[in-house]
């Protein structure tokens, strides 16, 4: 079967580099099957997981927004924020989503920006879900 070239870069550096089979990934219009051979395409991505799949194997990193850049033979991710499981630190994750959580109960009666504790929330969220796998 064929393969792609998978490259995962953040600010600081890259966070996954190898050949898998296929990519699924949340862009802002949608979730994305990505397999070899794919058109170029140039989409945001969403907060949210991305799914790296070899043979049985799934990689799981969790993506804080940022660009998908797929080519025929490659796919570059460039997000603001990825990591891999073993890398989150869940706890900090946990006080994360209970931080945003109170935001959103306080931003009906304050001035605190209710997208961005929207946002929050979702990091939070995605961190967490992804530390489970």
């Amino acid at each position: 079967m064929p393969t792609m070239n998978v490259n995962v870069v953040t600010p600081d550096g890259t966070v996954f580099d190898g050949d898998v089979d296929m990519v699924s990934v949340r862009a802002q219009s949608g979730e994305l099957g990505i397999l070899p051979g794919h058109i170029p395409l140039v989409a945001p991505l969403s907060v949210e997981s991305v799914r790296l799949k070899k043979g049985s194997a799934t990689d799981i990193l969790a993506v804080s927004g940022g660009f998908v850049e797929v080519r025929p033979d490659r796919v570059t991710i460039l997000a603001e924020a990825a990591e891999k499981p073993e890398d989150i630190d869940v706890e900090r994750a946990q006080e994360a989503k209970r931080r945003a959580e109170e935001r959103l109960q306080r931003a009906k009666q304050d001035d605190i920006d209710f997208k961005r504790a929207q946002l929050a929330l979702r990091r939070a969220n995605t961190r967490l879900k992804v530390a489970k796998n």
